[in-house]
């Protein structure tokens, strides 16, 4: 185990270098720049800006060095965890990430948490029970989570609660808290409204893993072993639980790969409409104005989640069934 352990940590480790040049290759596809960006948007505004005062500006930020120079002063900093500057905000990335990974880290942690314990439940009780009235009605849920947009539910949500109950669901907390210290009056106000993206990123998540999980226990409920113990009067409930439920699980626990990124990058729209302080809006703000190296930033960590979400898969798909780790 060990051993196994140790050959998918060391593919990590190029694979994350590997990964920094595509990241940072990704964001400056693109034509133009920052300061093209931020000319256009002033234009707009109808303000002008002076083009030595451009070039000032694309100088301080070397954007007119070749593009391997530029990758090379974004990364010779990760060590010591300099990401770079930010350029909306003039200050540096790893700032503006630790404003707003607790956040994003509690927000996913609960929706994770919300749509494991209740889809794998869901789905063995709709295969056990199928085609009852129970596995119709979570059927019809499944198929309705799954249609429903994000952004869509979180409208509706915030529509019935300040239609019928006169409360303003948007953001994490009510405005007089923000900026005031931690207390026990604040922790409540968040926790009366950190339900709501919760609900709304995991639902679609809990219908496509409630499908999974079903499919998995009919066909594993099927299989000669479960009939055999069945035959040798083994308790049903530990048929269910101990044999069928824990090898089904097995394709759950290999999506652990792609549900950690969703820490990061899980619901961006419907934190956008909600207007919560995580880091997929800031995600999506730093890429519409090519604000290259917080962009870059987020999308690297992003990609390195997906690294360290399939080696857990990994390891967790070894521990439930030993053949895995044996090539």
């Amino acid at each position: 185990m060990l051993n196994f352990i140790l050959r998918r940590t060391l593919i990590i480790i190029p694979m994350i270098i590997l990964i920094s040049m595509i990241s940072f290759l990704i964001i400056t596809l693109p034509p133009g720049s920052y300061i093209d960006s931020y000319l256009a948007n002033l234009q707009q505004m109808g303000g002008e800006v002076e083009q030595s005062r451009a070039d000032t500006i694309k100088e301080r930020y070397g954007l007119n060095d070749p593009i391997y120079l530029q990758y090379w002063k974004w990364v010779k900093g990760f060590p010591r965890g300099d990401f770079g500057m930010a350029f909306s905000e003039e200050r540096p990335v790893i700032n503006i990430i630790q404003e707003r990974i607790g956040y994003t880290i509690l927000i996913s942690s609960l929706t994770l948490l919300f749509t494991w314990v209740l889809s794998i439940p869901i789905g063995i009780y709709s295969a056990v029970k199928q085609y009852s009235f129970g596995d119709y009605a979570f059927t019809f849920f499944g198929f309705l989570g799954v249609s429903i947009p994000n952004f869509l539910l979180a409208i509706i949500i915030m529509f019935v609660g300040l239609r019928f109950f006169g409360i303003n669901l948007s953001g994490l907390m009510p405005v007089q808290y923000m900026g005031e210290p931690w207390g026990l009056s604040k922790i409540l106000a968040v926790l009366q409204r950190i339900w709501v993206p919760v609900v709304v990123v995991g639902t679609a998540g809990m219908a496509g893993l409630i499908r999974i999980m079903r499919a998995e226990m009919l066909d594993q409920l099927r299989q000669p072993y479960i009939q055999m113990a069945r035959s040798k009067g083994v308790d049903e409930i530990k048929v269910i639980i101990k044999y069928a439920a824990r090898i089904a699980v097995n394709p759950l626990i290999s999506t652990i790969g792609w549900l950690l990124p969703q820490i990061i990058s899980g619901g961006t729209i419907a934190g956008i409409v909600l207007g919560l302080p995580t880091l997929g809006p800031k995600l999506y703000d730093a890429l519409k104005i090519q604000d290259m190296y917080l962009a870059g930033t987020i999308i690297f960590f992003n990609i390195v989640l997906i690294l360290i979400g399939t080696l857990l898969s990994d390891i967790l798909l070894a521990l439930v069934d030993p053949r895995i780790r044996y090539d």
